[in-house]
């Protein structure tokens, strides 16, 4: 099946996160990246990172160039901010619904905290499905790497090559 992960990172985690899964599963990669960058330490970062995630921004994103009808399945990869998923996902997901709708979808979160689980409900909600088919969550993988969180990319990626 062919797989694009969609994602976006802001302090490298869902990066890494998502170069795994590549790694593991041969999948293509799109990393979102807003036209204007968010604040990525002290106060600004969660202040402003926060607000726009509980406001639904809807940032302007840099032009990418994907053909989404030749994907059978899209993964989407976060960071969780206050709670929900990053807007830059809200400007990808919004853009392209009908193109996204017919496909088998996943998706991941990294956090440091909480709130994934909601995540995932908000993102699906908007998306207009029930759940996602698969979804993984992983604590700061490269901030705090270690084997175990190593492992449990690899699984999520191993679930969604079945």
């Amino acid at each position: 099946m062919k797989t694009l992960i969609v994602y976006y990172s802001l302090e490298g985690n869902t990066d890494y996160a998502a170069n795994r899964i590549k790694e593991k599963t041969g999948a293509d990669l799109l990393r979102l990246i807003p036209k204007k960058a968010y604040a990525d330490k002290g106060f600004k970062k969660f202040f402003w990172g926060g607000k726009s995630a509980v406001f639904k921004d809807k940032p302007d994103l840099e032009e990418y160039d994907v053909d989404l009808s030749s994907y059978e399945q899209i993964v989407f990869g976060f960071p969780v901010w206050a709670g929900t998923f990053t807007p830059p996902l809200r400007t990808f997901i919004e853009d392209n619904k009908d193109a996204i709708a017919e496909k088998s979808l996943a998706a991941f979160a990294c956090q440091g905290g909480s709130g994934a689980e909601k995540s995932f409900d908000k993102m699906a909600k908007l998306i207009g499905i029930e759940k996602f088919e698969i979804t993984g969550i992983f604590i700061d993988p490269l901030a705090r790497k270690n084997d175990g969180t190593d492992s449990d990319i690899d699984e999520f990626a191993s679930k969604i090559s079945e």
